[in-house]
């Protein structure tokens, strides 16, 4: 077991857990973010609801969140 968890590998979108996207470095933020928007609406969201999208899951999970929270959790537009 290396302590990698899945959503290290694969794209787990809004399923993604708080304390495994803090840890993430801001590509894969995106891409995270990017999944869990399009799965949502079924259309590849813009740069900047990605970035907007990205820094209020950040947010939550900095403070309303918990470490097993998941990122669709946190409230965003």
């Amino acid at each position: 077991f290396s302590g990698c968890s899945a959503s290290q590998i694969i794209n787990t979108g809004g399923d993604t857990k708080c304390k495994d996207f803090t840890t993430q470095d801001e590509k894969k933020q995106n891409d995270e973010v990017s999944k869990m928007l399009k799965d949502k609406s079924g259309a590849d969201p813009s740069n900047m609801e990605i970035t907007a999208t990205r820094l209020s899951a950040a947010t939550y999970c900095q403070t309303l969140g918990k470490p097993d929270s998941k990122i669709n959790e946190a409230p965003h537009g």
